[in-house]
């Protein structure tokens, strides 16, 4: 959960919590345990695209911000 109060930017909220972060604390309390590969990941995106295909643009925004996390120059 995001420590911040004043919120992100376009982001609505319920009381401290994003709607965003629900999901991701949910995916963190079922699996947080779990040892995975990006492979693995990479294939449940993909998966998820194919059955949603309104969010090809955000899944690959995401799936290229991870790849590029160590990049120094960007």
């Amino acid at each position: 959960m995001c420590p911040c109060a004043g919120g992100r930017p376009g982001q609505a909220t319920i009381g401290d919590v994003y709607f965003t972060d629900r999901g991701i604390e949910e995916l963190e309390t079922r699996r947080g345990e779990e040892e995975v590969s990006l492979a693995w990941v990479a294939e449940r995106l993909r998966e998820f695209v194919d059955l949603n295909p309104e969010f090809e643009t955000p899944v690959e925004r995401l799936a290229t911000w991870l790849a590029r996390l160590d990049d120094e120059d960007e």
